[in-house]
């Protein structure tokens, strides 16, 4: 546990008002002073390395931080260090200053940080750029049109390069700016668009790739739309409008991804960026004078999920060092999640969420009351066709519990070969309060950390430990679709396969979300069809680790009955200060239940945690079904006590809904209503 100054203004925060909301943006920006350079430009926040270079690395601490500031600047309001930034563009961008950043070169890192300064530039020239000198003004135009003639990715950096010259076309639009480069760039771009009006989702990236996470919305794409559509509206007006349109549309599928006591479903990669996830709605005001009358979210639902989505994480001290900067990770400092470009800078792309104060006091969206999260306007359980997501929100069976938001998912996958890519979009599930985890190595159980993930492994238990070297998961999923079925068109199922070992293994699999039997409990059910001795090992959902004395839990109650656990044949269970996670075993095929302590630092969201698993074995020739219920009750925010009132639906009965009898083998009969 991080002992902050009481006077950090992000912890704490009650973020009811904009003055909350100012405050807890300066609450981040105040702690940058003692490590900010002398001329401004550079902010070293620490050691740890990246791909790119660390002067790459001290500009992203520079200019990430401005998403927020030049939102408080356009929205009125004042910040007493705001020099720094304006000097600090001086020195970056002079070849002659030893702060100088230099120039972007080829899908150069620089290109990234061009997004946030060319914001600035347009949001807030007043303050940034019109005091500043000749030389420093056409210092600045020429860095930033340096981006122009450079090859870029062909995914949403694309945004970075329209935003540099949509600066430029403000701040040099006879020399740098470059219009027909910012066409070209920005027709390509909605090409990534899906299903034209009745999608509001976005690519990111190649055609071909189902890649559909926070960069398809507020960490890039749908943000920098809103932002274009507001900035570029008379210049532009029909893709302007067309971004406004979808900016709406998204917007109802993206507030299936948070819960009522604001959290999100960390899914994907980047969640260093934190509360950068709720950007899309927090822009919404600066993009929006006013929603349509028809439309089903009003004002107060929008404040709503960005006011409760930063109260919860300003309850999240262990996301700050000591000195008040944010650290690398989630929801404390981990460096195992993290992608290669995450530098001591990059957690401050969660800047994004102060966009809100781009607007004033008198905009509706701050004159409006908060509202909760609008259960009576949309389905508990619905499906989402672009993410290939099961969205599940249903409300606790008792006010005495909990509940949180999750969401099955089959056929996502990073483009490239990202760290733990497998983790960040393979899993079967993924939760708002149990988060998932990344492997620390692939050497045993606890290493691989395969929550909400079937584990497979072929190695000898002669390898002189028993664990194996190598357990495959799934990342790669063949068929993955949507099937809706039976008379309500609401039910539906993912399906999709996995081939663990192309030639020689299958896994056909199943996920059915919750039914009114037994609202606790999703169902997966695999086929698998192998060739090799395999041993298997399904995960549910991880939770924190530790029993009440402090001691791992595992050491508490490992194989026994009692207090914090079960493990036996066919079933497992945890029941920890977070909340009660467990599976059982529907299928014929005998499977053992442990309780696997995972190793430290693999879990987003708990440090320390601890993952219920189904251990089976399956031998060379065999075609066998698993079914298998998976169990999750957290406990209530700000609570740590676990009532037994989740015992009542621990015993409930989780089965198939009749109408798939017709659907899945007939050997599952016995599972059917």
């Amino acid at each position: 546990m991080v002992l902050l100054n009481p006077d950090n203004g992000f912890l704490g925060n009650p973020f009811k008002t904009r003055q909350d909301v100012t405050n807890g943006l300066k609450g981040l920006l105040d702690p940058l002073a003692p490590h900010t350079s002398p001329g401004g430009a550079l902010i070293t926040l620490g050691s740890s390395g990246t791909h790119y270079d660390l002067k790459a690395c001290q500009l992203e601490a520079f200019a990430r931080p401005s998403w927020g500031l030049v939102s408080l600047l356009a929205g009125g309001g004042e910040y007493e260090r705001t020099e720094t930034w304006r000097k600090g563009l001086a020195s970056g961008t002079d070849p002659e200053s030893d702060e100088y950043w230099g120039a972007s070169k080829g899908k150069d890192q620089r290109m990234v940080e061009t997004s946030p300064i060319g914001f600035a530039l347009v949001m807030a020239h007043e303050q940034l750029f019109d005091p500043l000198d000749d030389r420093s003004k056409k210092n600045i135009a020429e860095w930033l049109g340096a981006i122009n003639d450079k090859p870029m990715p062909d995914t949403n950096w694309l945004w970075f390069r329209v935003f540099a010259n949509l600066a430029l076309s403000r701040i040099s639009p006879d020399e740098h700016y470059n219009p027909t480069r910012m066409k070209t760039d920005l027709d390509h771009l909605d090409t990534f668009q899906l299903r034209g009006e009745d999608s509001g989702w976005s690519r990111d990236g190649p055609e071909g790739v189902l890649q559909l996470d926070y960069y398809s919305g507020s960490f890039a794409i749908q943000f920098a739309q809103m932002a274009y559509s507001k900035l570029m509206q008379k210049e532009d007006p029909e893709r302007c409008e067309n971004y406004r349109k979808r900016a709406l549309r998204f917007a109802l599928d993206l507030l299936y991804y948070f819960d009522d006591e604001g959290r999100c479903i960390p899914f994907g990669r980047s969640m260093i960026y934190r509360f950068a996830v709720v950007s899309t709605f927090s822009i919404l005001p600066f993009a929006f004078e006013d929603l349509p009358e028809d439309y089903p979210l009003k004002w107060g639902h929008v404040k709503g999920l960005v006011l409760r989505h930063l109260r919860w994480w300003g309850t999240q001290q262990d996301i700050f060092k000591s000195d008040g900067t944010l650290n690398i990770g989630y929801c404390y400092e981990n460096m195992t999640m993290t992608e290669n470009y995450n530098g001591f800078g990059s957690p401050y792309w969660c800047c994004k969420a102060f966009a809100c104060l781009a607007v004033p006091e008198t905009h509706p969206f701050w004159q409006a009351d908060e509202l909760p999260w609008p259960t009576d306007l949309f389905p508990a359980v619905t499906s989402l066709p672009d993410p290939l997501h099961i969205m599940v929100r249903l409300p606790p069976s008792s006010p005495a519990l909990a509940t949180h938001t999750y969401l099955l998912s089959s056929g996502q996958a990073c483009h490239y070969a990202l760290k733990a890519s497998e983790s960040k979009y393979g899993r079967y599930g993924y939760s708002s309060a149990f988060g998932f985890s990344c492997p620390t190595g692939a050497f045993g159980l606890e290493q691989v950390a395969a929550d909400s993930m079937l584990a497979l492994c072929d190695d000898p238990e002669e390898d002189g430990f028993g664990q194996g070297e190598r357990w495959r998961v799934r990342r790669l999923a063949e068929d993955a679709k949507l099937v809706h079925y039976g008379d309500n068109s609401d039910q539906v199922y993912l399906h999709s396969i996995w081939r663990p070992w192309k030639n020689s293994v299958s896994v056909e699999t199943w996920l059915l979300p919750p039914t009114a039997a037994a609202p606790d409990w999703y169902i997966r059910v695999h086929k698998i069809v192998t060739d090799r001795e395999l041993r298997s090992s399904e995960g549910g959902w991880p939770c924190y680790g530790q029993g009440p004395d402090g001691r791992a839990l595992v050491q508490v109650f490992s194989g026994e009955k009692g207090q914090g656990g079960l493990e036996e044949s066919g079933v497992v269970r945890a029941i920890t200060s977070a909340g009660i996670v467990g599976l059982k075993d529907l299928s014929s095929v005998p499977r053992q239940g442990k309780l696997i302590q995972s190793d430290a630092n693999s879990n987003l969201i708990f440090s320390r945690s601890v993952l219920p698993s189904l251990l089976g074995r399956h031998k060379s020739g065999s075609e066998e079904f698993l079914v298998t219920a998976v169990f999750g009750q957290p406990a209530k925010v700000g609570e740590s006590s676990v009532d037994n009132v989740w015992k009542d639906e621990w015993e409930k009965r989780p089965v198939l809904p009749l109408t798939l009898k017709n659907v899945l083998p007939e050997e599952l009969e016995q599972l059917f209503q």
